[in-house]
C-alpha cells in the first residue's frame, strides 16, 4: 500500500474533534457546578439568550458568580495538573523525532486526547465526579497534547519544504486548516448538544481521534530515516541517549552562529512565547464572559461565537499569502497581527450587548498571523537538522505559556468577576506590547534583518564535505 506525505488531513480532523468538545467542556463543567451550587437543574431556553427573570435579585446574583468562579477555579486545577507532564513529554517527543522519526511525535498525543474524549463521555454517561477529569487531564498529558502534536506536524512539513516562500505559506495553511475545521465544529457543537446532549459529541470526538490514529500508523509516511541499528554504536563508543539527544538539539541550535543571530532568534522566541501568553489567555475566559449577565449565552449563541472566532485562521492565512505575495517585510506582518489582537480585546472588555460581541471578533481577523509568520521566520534561521529541536522548544513554550497564561487568566478572572469581569481582556491586550517591543529590538538590530532571514539555509551533507567547517554550513551563519 503507497503511503502519502500529507499532515494536511491529520491536522484537520484533529482540529475538528478537539473543537468539537472545546466549547462542551466547560459548559459541562460549568452545569455540574451550577447543580451542585444551586441544587437547581441548568435554565436552557430557545431564547437567544439566556437570564433568568428575576435575575436581578442579588441572592440569584451571588449564586452566579460563586458558580463562575468555582467553573474558573476547575479550569486553573486543570492547566496547573497537567501542565509538567505536557510540557516534558512535548520537548522530549518532538526533539527526539529528529532521530526516532515525526510520528512518533504525532500518534502519541491522539492517543492521549482519544483517553482524554473517553474520560469526558465516562464521567457524563455515568454522572460521576467532575473532578476525575482532572485526573484524565493528567494522563492525557502524559502523551504530550495539541502543542506536541503541532510540533509534529510541523517539523513533518519543514522537512518536505525546499524554499522559504513554500514553508511559509505551507505552515499558515495548516494554521487556516485548523481554523476552518475548528469553526465547522464549534457551530456543530451547540446544535449537537441541543440534540443529543453531552455524550455523542464525546462519542463523535473518540472515533474521529480513532481513525486518525489509523491513518498515522498505516497511511502517513515518515519523512526521517531511523539510523540502523549498527549505527548507534560509534568507534566502539555508543551514542547518547534519546533525552541527551534532545538537550543536545535545543542547546546546539544557536552554536556556530554570530551574536547577531543568536540574539535575532532568542527575541523572536521572545516574541511569540509573549504574544502567544497574552491571546491565549484572554480567549481562555471567552466562555465563562459570554455565560455570564448580561449576555447570558446559550450553547447555540457560544458555537457560533467559537466558530467566528476560529475564522480568523482563514483569514490570517489570506493576509500571510496576500502580505507575502506583496513583499510586505515579515516583522510587518507580526505587527499587523498583535494590533489585531490589541483592538479585538479592549472591545470584548466593553461589550455588553449580543451584537458587540459578536462585532469583537471583526477586528481580530488577523490574530493568528504571527504564530505562522514567526514559526517560518525561526524555521529559516535553524539548520534542518535540527528544525525537530527548534519545534520541540517552541512547542514547550508554547505550551508552557498557553497552560500557565489560562491559569492566570482564569484566577484573574475569578478575583475581578465580581466588579469588572472584562479586566482579563484589558490585562491581555496589555500584555501585548512585550511581544511589540521585542519586535522593535529586532528592527534595531539591523534593517536587513527580515531580508536576510528570508534567505534559504543551505545544508552540506557529510558525504558532500565532511570535514568542512560549521561556520560555511549555512548562509545564514555569519
Amino acid at each position: 500500500m503507497k503511503r502519502l506525505f500529507l499532515v494536511e488531513p491529520l491536522v484537520a480532523l484533529y482540529a475538528f474533534a478537539n473543537f468539537l468538545i472545546y466549547p462542551l467542556v466547560q459548559q459541562y463543567v460549568y452545569r455540574r457546578i451550577w447543580l451542585q451550587v444551586t441544587n437547581t437543574t441548568y435554565p436552557i431556553s430557545d431564547n437567544t439568550s439566556r437570564c433568568l427573570p428575576n435575575s436581578n435579585s442579588s441572592n440569584q446574583s451571588h449564586y452566579i458568580e460563586e458558580v463562575q468562579r468555582q467553573a474558573s477555579l476547575f479550569s486553573l486545577y486543570t492547566e496547573i495538573s497537567s501542565t509538567v507532564p505536557s510540557l516534558v513529554v512535548t520537548l522530549i517527543l518532538v526533539a527526539y523525532s529528529d532521530q526516532g522519526g515525526r510520528k512518533i511525535a504525532i500518534i502519541i498525543p491522539l492517543i492521549g486526547t482519544m483517553i482524554y474524549t473517553l474520560a469526558y463521555l465516562t464521567v457524563s454517561y455515568f454522572e460521576l465526579n467532575i473532578y476525575l477529569l482532572i485526573g484524565s487531564a493528567i494522563l492525557s498529558a502524559l502523551c504530550g497534547g495539541w502543542g506536541t502534536f503541532l510540533g509534529g506536524c510541523f517539523a513533518y512539513i519543514a522537512d518536505l519544504c525546499k524554499d522559504d516562500r513554500q514553508k511559509t505559506l505551507r505552515i499558515a495553511g495548516v494554521d487556516m486548516m485548523i481554523g476552518l475545521l475548528s469553526g465547522v465544529a464549534a457551530i456543530s457543537s451547540g446544535y449537537f448538544l441541543r440534540a443529543a446532549g453531552f455524550n455523542w459529541p464525546f462519542l463523535t470526538s473518540s472515533f474521529i481521534l480513532f481513525f486518525n490514529i489509523l491513518y498515522a500508523i498505516f497511511i502517513l509516511e515518515e519523512t526521517v530515516k531511523k539510523m540502523p541499528n549498527d549505527a548507534i554504536i560509534s568507534d566502539g563508543v555508543p551514542q547518547c541517549s534519546a533525552i541527551k539527544q534532545m538537550i543536545c538539539g535545543v542547546c546546539q541550535m544557536p552554536i556556530g552562529t554570530s551574536r547577531r543571530w543568536k540574539a535575532v532568534l532568542a527575541l523572536l522566541i521572545i516574541s511569540f512565547t509573549s504574544f502567544s501568553f497574552a491571546y491565549i489567555g484572554g480567549l481562555s475566559t471567552v466562555i465563562l464572559y459570554e455565560l455570564k449577565q448580561p449576555l447570558c449565552w446559550t450553547e447555540i449563541l457560544i458555537g457560533y461565537g467559537s466558530a467566528l472566532s476560529l475564522t480568523v485562521f482563514l483569514t490570517s492565512f489570506v493576509g500571510v499569502s496576500v502580505f507575502t505575495y506583496c513583499g510586505v517585510p515579515q516583522l510587518l506582518i507580526v505587527l499587523l497581527g498583535i494590533l489585531s489582537v490589541i483592538s479585538g480585546m479592549v472591545m470584548a472588555a466593553f461589550a455588553k450587548t449580543t451584537l458587540l460581541m459578536f462585532t469583537v471578533r471583526i477586528p481580530m481577523l488577523l490574530a493568528i498571523m504571527p504564530f505562522s509568520v514567526l514559526r517560518a521566520m525561526m524555521s529559516k534561521i535553524v539548520p534542518k537538522s535540527e528544525q525537530g529541536a527548534l519545534f520541540a522548544f517552541l512547542s514547550f513554550m508554547e505550551s508552557l505559556t498557553n497552560n500557565v497564561s489560562a491559569g492566570v487568566f482564569n484566577s484573574v478572572y475569578a478575583a475581578t468577576v465580581a466588579w469588572f469581569p472584562g479586566f482579563v481582556f484589558l490585562l491581555s491586550a496589555g500584555l501585548c506590547v512585550i511581544p511589540l517591543s521585542t519586535l522593535g529590538v529586532v528592527s534595531l538590530i539591523g534593517v536587513d534583518v527580515a531580508k536576510e532571514v528570508q534567505r534559504p539555509t543551505h545544508h552540506i551533507s557529510e558525504e558532500e564535505n565532511p570535514v568542512q567547517d560549521q561556520s560555511e554550513a549555512s548562509p545564514l551563519l555569519a
